[in-house]
Parts: C-alpha cells; sequence; structure tokens
C-alpha cells in the first residue's frame, strides 16, 4: 500500500468585481442621524439601480450601524452611525461606472473574485490535471517497485483558489474628486485555481 498525492492548478482572471461604497454620520440624537443616513443611502440606491443588471451589476445594502458617542463623564453626548452600499457583478465597466456617479457616498473598498461559473469551470480542468498526474505518479512507483500495476483504494479531492487582489489606487479618489461622473479605475488580478488529489493505492 502507498499514500501518495499529486496537483494540478489552472491561472485565471478573474472575473467578479465588488466596490463597497459607505458614508458616516455625526449628530446629537439618534433619529437625526439615522434619518441623514437613510438619506444619503436612499439617494445612492436610486442612483446605482439605474444601471442594475443581474449578474452583470448587483445592487446591494451593506453595513449599517448607529451607536452613541460617549463624553468624559461616561454620559452619552451623541450618535454616531454608518451605511454603506455594494455593487457587485461581472460588467466592470459598468460598475465602475456607477460608483463614480454616485455622489452621497464615498468608495470604501474595492475587491475582486472568481464568479461561481468561473471557478467550477476552472475547478475542473486543474481536477483533470491532478488527476492524470496522480494516476502517472502511481504507475510510476508500482514499476520502480518492480509490480505490474496498482488498484486504487482511497482518494480525497481538494480545491482552493488564491490570488492577489488589488487595492483601488488613490488615482480613483482623485478622478472621483475632479469630476462626478468620472468612473472608478479598477483593474481586476488573476487567481489561481488549485485541486489536489491524495489517496492510497495497492501495488500489484
Amino acid at each position: 500500500m502507498v499514500q501518495l498525492s499529486a496537483s494540478g492548478s489552472v491561472e485565471v482572471q478573474q472575473d467578479l468585481l465588488s466596490i463597497s461604497m459607505a458614508t458616516t454620520r455625526d449628530g446629537p440624537d439618534a433619529g437625526t442621524v439615522q434619518n441623514q443616513l437613510k438619506v444619503a443611502l436612499d439617494a445612492a440606491l436610486a442612483e446605482a439601480k439605474k444601471s442594475a443588471q443581474p449578474g452583470q451589476m448587483d445592487v446591494r445594502t451593506g453595513n449599517f450601524s448607529l451607536y452613541p458617542r460617549y463624553a468624559r463623564d461616561g454620559k452619552i453626548n451623541g450618535w454616531q452611525g454608518s451605511a454603506e452600499l455594494v455593487l457587485e457583478g461581472r460588467d466592470f465597466a459598468r460598475i465602475s461606472t456607477a460608483a463614480g456617479k454616485v455622489q452621497t457616498l464615498t468608495m470604501g473598498n474595492v475587491s475582486f473574485s472568481l464568479s461561481r461559473e468561473q471557478r467550477n469551470k476552472v475547478e475542473g480542468e486543474a481536477q483533470s490535471i491532478a488527476i492524470d498526474r496522480f494516476k502517472a505518479k502511481a504507475e510510476t512507483i508500482a514499476k520502480s517497485f518492480g509490480f505490474g500495476g496498482y488498484t486504487l483504494r482511497e482518494v480525497a479531492v481538494n480545491a482552493n483558489d488564491q490570488g492577489f487582489v488589488p487595492r483601488p489606487r488613490m488615482m480613483a479618489m482623485e478622478a472621483k474628486a475632479a469630476s462626478s461622473d468620472a468612473p472608478v479605475p479598477v483593474e481586476a488580478g488573476k487567481s489561481t485555481v488549485l485541486v489536489t488529489v491524495s489517496g492510497s493505492v495497492q501495488l500489484k
């Protein structure tokens, strides 16, 4: 019985963009702050939904928080809050343009990843490579030990993807300040999908 493992990897362009936009408000009472956040978020939603298209650009609200601010004596002397809007999808140009048009929120974070369809497709390719390498390694080991072949006894397949996720460049903020309708500059990186096949074979 021999234990062995083999891996297969495929590098692929990230095809899913997510931009989170947020704002904070500060005021003497919770009701005022909550209303200010609602007004800012409603305006951002109305603007972003003009460009929304299922799968290409989806719009959703993110975190909405409201909490008291304390003075040195421990008493509440005001309220702070924040609201977030997330634009996500595969149409980078549509999303970056929509983000540039939103005036009531500022860009907080830009991230890239693989869509489910892209990940499934690439995992299949990486898995085939890993399985072929596993079989070749098992065959080589069997022959090296003087056996004619092997029988597969047990196998496990594990997959993950890893990649560099670039942050928005400073020029994104500068562009937005210069022109309200300027698209936010974004550039996706690549992810490496890795599949590992491990298990045991019986030499025969």
